[in-house]
């Protein structure tokens, strides 16, 4: 672990930085509340000194009783120090996810050439159908439902990308490049490949146009909290896992 780039992702990538985007946001105490669209997230700095179950009960009954949100997430770190969080999430209803190795390292080190046999290549998403057919291929390669890169592009224009590498002319895979306001970041978010392309560099070369556009707009540092899947291809391209993050999810009931 590179105690340098945990103490930039804790002072830049937490708190406040995670809500930008939300179509409603406010703070008590050490917390950030979020809204966007249908679904809740909490995020904070650090919660050492509070009373951890107190806050979670208030949470619960904050995006219960003053939201419409079906659900919300709170996202848990491993190197946060605190005992008492994961009970109090789980004796209020919410429940975790798979974990994920949060990486963090310069983008200059993405940033390399990667050869891709004839036929295949990598380019950003700009057109409609286009972004409708990354969606497919996230939807395919991960399952989720709601998962829409036309609509995540057009909430947030300027700051997110959408990325495809393709066979001829399909999208085979697709990724998202999402700069990090008055910080040194730009996230890695949902690269994913269709089984029948994978082993063929994809999954680098989708990662590396990336990192160059990254770098085209004066990013520094890139994160992404990854799957087992992606994790030993970023780490062969220079990232370091810095700790790991768990998400617990409140569904409102009925």
């Amino acid at each position: 672990m590179d105690d340098d780039l945990l103490a930039a992702y804790d002072a830049q990538l937490r708190g406040v930085a995670e809500v930008a985007g939300a179509t409603r946001w406010d703070r008590v105490g050490p917390l950030w509340r979020a809204e966007f669209d249908d679904a809740g997230f909490v995020s904070y700095e650090s919660l050492a000194g509070h009373d951890v179950p107190a806050l979670v009960a208030a949470t619960v009954a904050h995006f219960r009783d003053e939201t419409a949100v079906g659900s919300f997430e709170w996202k848990t770190r491993g190197h946060d120090d605190l005992p008492d969080l994961e009970p109090a999430l789980r004796a209020h209803g919410l429940e975790p996810d798979d974990a994920e190795t949060v990486m963090v390292g310069e983008a200059a080190l993405l940033a390399v050439d990667v050869p891709l046999r004839e036929g295949l290549g990598v380019r950003r998403l700009d057109t409609r159908d286009e972004l409708d057919a990354g969606t497919r291929v996230a939807h395919e390669v991960f399952g989720r439902s709601g998962f829409d890169l036309a609509e995540l592009v057009a909430r947030d224009p300027g700051r997110t990308e959408a990325w495809g590498a393709f066979d001829g002319d399909r999208i085979v895979s697709s990724g998202r490049l999402v700069t990090v306001d008055d910080t040194e970041f730009a996230g890695l978010w949902g690269g994913g490949t269709l089984p029948s392309h994978r082993g063929l560099g994809l999954y680098r070369a989708l990662t590396a146009a990336r990192a160059r556009s990254a770098l085209a707009r004066g990013v520094r540092l890139l994160q992404s909290d990854c799957t087992p899947m992606s994790r030993p291809v970023l780490e062969r391209s220079g990232l370091v896992a810095i700790t790991t993050t768990t998400p617990w999810t409140w569904t409102r009931k009925g």
